[in-house]
């Protein structure tokens, strides 16, 4: 997520798209590089807000991103073409803590094409929003103004969504239906540092994976598993990764507990598998300004970059898995 204050002006702009050449990936483990033919489909304007922050997929392989400080659901085909698909109401005087301006962050799609977005705000319009195909964004849920929804996620078999409150070290849990959220787990393990070189960032991104929610650190630098337990508790929380400086949203490329995560800061996309080992795949001679997360479709990976430091080039790159990733 952003860690800028707030960028002015998020009237609509023409958008710049094109390609750029792929430079090859870092080398993964095995006889060649796990990921190649990386290319940026779609150029984005920062100067209108324009800054990727979270991604969903459509069924037809088309992705549908959170820009985060123009406050709109952006979808983006396969060949570039970018249109808006919904815009979050504004509010006065917002005061989201840390960026102080409005921002739509997590994205979540359910199969019947509803999109579900966190919007941060700093006031009483903070929390978890329906999108429904052809209708303008509904609250179903409203979380602390003193917070920061982040990454969001959804069970479709529980009907619930998972919330990673940055700045409350929280994972709220909310009906799909919508309601009242509830605190589904906290701790350390999920908060930010509160000393040098805290960011005030902790619980970003997150996700659910073989029944269990997976929830980033930023500031801590780790990758967590918190166990559902039979009665949709939650259970103790895992370290399953640490040393990812930076780490925001990240994936599964496959069935197992093998990990695409985007390190923002250092312009990296790496592989954390099960044994800790992390393999760098693509960097920023690939595309990539502060990728901000991360999704796989078969064989193809997504990757937003939000550009939120340099303001220069955010982007949506597109890259190819050269073999699925199994249980391990």
């Amino acid at each position: 997520m952003p860690r800028l204050p707030r960028l002015t002006g998020a009237a609509s702009a023409a958008l710049a798209l094109g390609l750029v050449a792929a430079a090859p990936a870092a080398p993964a483990a095995g006889d060649g590089p796990l990921v190649t033919d990386a290319r940026v489909i779609a150029h984005f304007d920062p100067a209108a807000g324009q800054t990727p922050e979270n991604i969903a997929l459509e069924p037809d392989g088309s992705a549908d991103l959170t820009f985060a400080f123009a406050r709109t659901v952006a979808h983006v085909t396969l060949d570039g073409t970018t249109t808006r698909r919904a815009e979050l109401p504004a509010v006065a005087n917002p005061d989201t803590p840390m960026v102080r301006s409005a921002v739509v962050t997590g994205i979540a799609r359910a199969h019947d094409g509803t999109l579900y977005v966190n919007y941060a705000t700093g006031t009483d319009a903070t929390g978890i929003w329906r999108i429904s195909p052809g209708a303008a964004p509904v609250r179903i849920a409203q979380l602390p103004p003193d917070g920061f929804p982040n990454g969001l996620a959804l069970d479709e078999h529980r009907g619930v969504l998972y919330a990673a409150d940055s700045v409350r070290g929280t994972v709220w849990r909310v009906p799909q239906a919508g309601g009242a959220a509830t605190a589904w787990a906290t701790g350390p393990a999920l908060a930010p540092l509160t000393a040098p070189p805290a960011s005030g960032y902790g619980a970003n991104g997150v996700k659910v994976h073989r029944n269990a929610v997976w929830v980033s650190n930023s500031d801590r630098g780790t990758l967590l598993r918190i166990p559902v337990v039979q009665d949709g508790s939650a259970g103790p929380v895992e370290t399953r990764g640490d040393g990812l400086d930076g780490i925001d949203d990240f994936a599964f490329p496959g069935h197992g507990r093998s990990v695409l995560v985007a390190l923002k800061p250092g312009n990296k996309v790496v592989l954390l598998r099960p044994d800790g080992t992390v393999t760098t795949l693509l960097t920023a001679e690939d595309g990539l300004s502060e990728p901000t997360s991360v999704a796989v479709r078969g064989r193809t990976v997504y990757l937003p970059s939000g550009a939120f430091s340099a303001r220069h080039a955010p982007s949506l790159l597109l890259a190819h898995l050269r073999h699925l990733i199994g249980r391990g």
